[in-house]
């Protein structure tokens, strides 16, 4: 049994920069010691717990280091937050780095805007933009690989606590002068045909190639179906299927605006209701009293609560 009286604290952030980066070069770095350093502190820390913790030959941990590594990590999570005070945090200096899993939707709609914020205000922070895996992000959020997740409203677990960010509707897109859309004599921004909608072929945003989504219910719920020919994992795909060809898309409606004049796109009105999607920011509630994670979650939200469709009609 570890005696904390003289056990080096200090040792616990070596052992949390071993299990990230499985090498002394790397954690080195990453704490501000030297690589001989590092290895002495592996060396206390073999004597102190009484396990090998990593195997010599590409520093692979022990099962008993594994065991450590989330405890661990929200031990010294749960440390920096009690001794950092909100009046510590200046965004002006902080080195902070923090990664955000979303669609590609939030490639366009919020990192152009949250660049330059950080720009002005926090230059020296590092903000990462990563694939939202749907299976796979809540997973990542409790293993620390990211900081904030955006995604539509879902139940979450108890350790998960979220911020509703806005509501997004939806438009049809079609690429300009859509030869169909003339014949019909439909203008942007009108609504859409209900046989013309069901007519044509159909892109749909799908990250796991499925068939078909809530529009495909909304179509059910008045007799109707659509024709999906296609699917595309991200947003910029379908856009693009849709601005080659003759298929139209459902896109939310804000993205839709912001791309249509250079993807040389027409937007329209949908021919029947869908329901509004919420579109939250998730975190481990680990971070909820961190001061820089405060800060980020509040420029996330103002960046993005332009985009609220709240009082558009949603039934």
């Amino acid at each position: 049994m570890v005696n904390l009286s003289s056990f080096d604290l200090n040792l616990l952030r070596v052992l949390d920069a071993l299990l990230r980066t499985h090498s002394t070069v790397r954690a080195a770095h990453l704490v501000g010691l030297s690589q001989p350093a590092v290895s002495a502190a592996l060396g206390r820390l073999r004597l102190a717990l009484g396990d090998e913790l990593f195997f010599r030959q590409g520093l692979a941990p022990t099962q008993f280091a594994q065991s450590l590594e989330a405890p661990l990590r929200n031990l010294l999570d749960q440390m920096e937050t009690l001794l950092q005070g909100p009046a510590d945090f200046d965004p002006t200096r902080s080195e902070r780095n923090f990664k955000i899993s979303g669609s590609d939707f939030f490639a366009e709609m919020l990192m152009p805007s949250l660049a330059e914020r950080l720009q002005s205000v926090a230059p020296a922070m590092r903000v990462h933009l990563v694939d939202f895996v749907q299976d796979s992000y809540l997973n990542m959020m409790e293993e620390h690989e990211i900081d904030l997740a955006l995604l539509p409203n879902i139940d979450l677990p108890d350790w998960a606590e979220s911020r509703v960010m806005f509501q997004s509707g939806f438009s049809v897109i079609a690429r300009k002068d859509h030869p169909r859309f003339e014949q019909a004599g439909v203008q942007p921004d009108a609504m859409v045909p209900i046989d013309l909608y069901c007519d044509l072929g159909h892109v749909l945003f799908s990250t796991q190639g499925n068939s078909s989504a809530m529009g495909d219910s909304a179509l059910a719920a008045i007799g109707r179906k659509r024709r999906v020919v296609m699917t595309m994992p991200v947003f910029s795909g379908v856009y693009r299927a849709v601005a080659g060809s003759d298929l139209i898309a459902l896109l939310p409606t804000a993205f839709a605006r912001r791309i249509a004049p250079a993807a040389n796109l027409s937007v329209y009105k949908m021919p029947m209701r869908i329901k509004n999607t919420q579109i939250v920011m998730v975190w481990h509630r680990r971070h909820s009293a961190s001061p820089a994670h405060i800060w980020l979650r509040g420029q996330v939200a103002g960046l993005l609560s332009p985009f609220d469709e709240a009082s558009a009609p949603d039934d």
